[in-house]
């Protein structure tokens, strides 16, 4: 179960550290006038320690999950968060990389920590922001090459911008910790 104080926490840090009212260009190639820079939370040990206790609590409404798999390179922090707070409360769950784009030197991995993995494995992706989903349903079809299950999608904020629908209509449950509304009311 989620705890409102440490959802209000990471609310907060959101607003003061990651959330910013100007003109970007997403990931998705769309533009925006605003930007959530999550990063600038995960990174700071406050974050990592309240985004590690939020997400654990999250995968609470996901099915058996063995394995949390964050997406280069927003998710690569919470996948360590969520896999170290796993530990600390005995029930470890190791964490894996998954890469945008194969490597083209050294072992060539598009999934690092895969010696933790195992054919079958039900994971969890752990995602920093939604737009559309199309990153996230990448990660989808890298790890289901691999062998494994996905589990669903665990994400800090849901811009509101289709992802949901499309993570969803690809057969995945979305949780989202914050949404839009959290820093622009309608």
């Amino acid at each position: 179960m989620i705890d409102p104080a440490a959802r209000d926490t990471l609310v907060s840090l959101l607003r003061t550290l990651s959330f910013e009212r100007k003109r970007v260009i997403l990931a998705s190639g769309r533009e925006s006038d605003f930007f959530i820079d999550c990063k600038q939370t995960a990174l700071t040990a406050q974050g990592h320690a309240v985004l590690g206790e939020l997400m654990l609590a999250a995968l609470d409404d996901l099915p058996d999950v063995q394995a949390v798999a964050g997406v280069e390179l927003g998710g690569c922090p919470l996948a360590s968060a969520v896999s170290l707070t796993s530990f600390l409360k005995s029930r470890p769950l190791p964490a894996l990389y998954v890469r945008k784009a194969q490597k083209d030197h050294g072992s060539k991995r598009m999934i690092e920590g895969d010696k933790s993995m195992r054919p079958g494995m039900r994971v969890a992706i752990l995602e920093d922001v939604v737009t559309t989903g199309g990153s996230t349903l990448r990660c989808v079809a890298t790890m289901r090459d691999a062998g494994l299950v996905v589990a669903g999608v665990v994400a800090i904020v849901d811009r509101l911008e289709g992802g949901r629908e499309a993570i969803e209509q690809a057969g995945l449950p979305l949780i989202s910790l914050c949404t839009r509304r959290d820093f622009i009311p309608d």
